[in-house]
């Protein structure tokens, strides 16, 4: 029923309706129906996942209670209720992760993320007040219209941007607050799901929502710098990583610092595009984690690595970015998209070098996903366009340090990998280690709570 209105609300409601304290425009009905077909489908994968389990029906009411107002938070239009929406998802995973309460760890990370959360809920709750201090509206269309931010000192909206920058990165698992995100691998792959998937893309729409109050670059420099660190963290651990699912919480690290790169480039449209696709995608690594597992006479799987991606798989890169750069002069931050997509365009061909025959035809299936991708990318860009506000538009050099930044990072670690003997190599990779490994109190050599229950299962016999 929820897959069915939101659907019918995204098709025949255009514009922008306000009913009550709602505000219903594309995004909040595209977020709803995002929102609702991936709980779906996550409730659905859970009904055997979690057979058997003491707590199953509590597993599905929790679900339920994380994605109904996980919705409700992007409809909403009344500061008070937007604050407390924000909250009551993130408790919900809280209490998802806490329900096997006989398993140390799990109740080691549900504190952690309790405490976490607190603080961005919180933070949220503070610009909420502020803004109604400042321009006696509850409305958040009315606050951050024109007319009252024009009131507001400076002082005042940077510093409720600094306490939404901290309300977005909290749950995005960003430095300096990504401890909590990389032990969440003790959930259940469904909490996983969920959490990866949706919760944890919640602060680029945080900041999108509040995009007018962002007018200062500094804090725009701000964020972009958070971020890129977060980045390099997040793909150095999943390079690292033998746990696989670890490997997964390190990739959402990484990418939620692209997508909030994104915002800090001023490319909101692109960056709700971002975390929309990357949760469709996380999600299906998540419910596929177990089949990773090797089976009895396999010999297990692994990550595809090549020697080197070619001189011409760099020319076809080059000439990849360089068109999408001068054929994309609307594009936001293309820059960043043209490095983006010649890289993953390197990548792709180094990949296809496993290919000894068919590979000009795996070449050309691979170039028709890549059209199919962009098409579907264009069309939700054009469909947002008019639905995010463009507001302040980050100085160009802001961009151009950011791609720089991303070359410096790429010709290092390719210097790294050269030179993988040498000593300060073998320190970053054991820093990596010991920044990705999890606190002793959130790892058990074997859980406790299954020796309970197959003594208490003895003794019943």
């Amino acid at each position: 029923m929820p897959i069915a209105m939101s659907l019918v609300g995204w098709i025949y409601y255009e514009g922008e309706a306000k009913v009550g304290p709602l505000r219903l425009d594309t995004i909040s009905w595209m977020m709803a129906i995002y929102i609702s077909v991936l709980g779906f489908i996550i409730q659905r994968f859970s009904i055997r996942y979690l057979h058997g389990d003491r707590v199953y029906r509590l597993y599905f009411q929790f679900l339920t209670w994380t994605s109904g107002f996980a919705s409700i938070t992007w409809m909403t239009d009344d500061l008070r209720l937007f604050s407390l929406c924000w909250a009551l998802p993130l408790f919900g995973l809280v209490y998802l992760t806490a329900l096997k309460k006989e398993w140390t760890p799990a109740k080691v990370e549900a504190v952690q993320m309790g405490k976490m959360f607190f603080v961005t809920s919180l933070a949220v709750i503070a610009v909420s007040v502020w803004l109604f201090l400042a321009t006696g509206e509850w409305s958040l269309s009315g606050a951050l219209s024109t007319d009252k931010l024009a009131h507001l000192k400076w002082w005042e909206t940077a510093g409720m941007s600094v306490l939404l920058i901290l309300a977005a990165i909290i749950p995005a698992g960003q430095w300096p607050f990504h401890r909590w995100l990389l032990e969440s691998a003790v959930t259940p792959t469904p909490v996983s799901a969920v959490m990866h998937a949706g919760l944890v893309n919640a602060g680029g729409l945080l900041l999108w929502r509040f995009s007018p109050l962002f007018t200062d670059a500094v804090i725009h420099a701000l964020l972009l710098l958070i971020a890129f660190i977060s980045v390099i963290i997040g793909t150095g651990i999943s390079f690292v990583q033998v746990d696989y699912k670890r490997q997964l919480v390190a990739s959402t690290m990484a990418q939620m610092g692209m997508m909030l790169i994104q915002c800090a480039l001023g490319a909101y449209d692109a960056a709700v595009i971002h975390l929309v696709l990357h949760g469709l995608f996380k999600a299906t690594l998540f419910l596929q984690s177990g089949s990773v597992v090797p089976r009895p006479g396999q010999t297990g799987y692994g990550f595809m690595r090549t020697r080197g991606h070619g001189f011409v798989g760099i020319l076809l890169g080059l000439a990849l970015g360089t068109g999408f750069w001068a054929a994309s002069p609307e594009e936001p931050a293309r820059l960043l998209s043209a490095l983006l997509l010649g890289s993953s365009m390197t990548i792709a061909w180094g990949r296809l070098a496993f290919f000894r025959e068919g590979r000009w035809i795996g070449f050309f299936f691979t170039a028709i996903l890549a059209f199919f991708s962009e098409e579907v990318r264009s069309k939700l860009m054009k469909m947002l366009h008019d639905s995010i506000p463009s507001g302040f538009v980050p100085p160009l050099v802001l961009e151009w340090f950011a791609l720089l930044m991303f070359i410096v990072f790429a010709l290092t670690l390719a210097q790294l990998f050269k030179h993988r003997s040498s000593s300060i190599a073998a320190r970053f990779y054991m820093w990596l280690v010991h920044v990705s490994e999890p606190s002793l109190p959130a790892v058990e050599r074997h859980p406790n709570y299954l020796k309970a229950y197959l003594k208490e299962e003895m003794t019943h016999e």
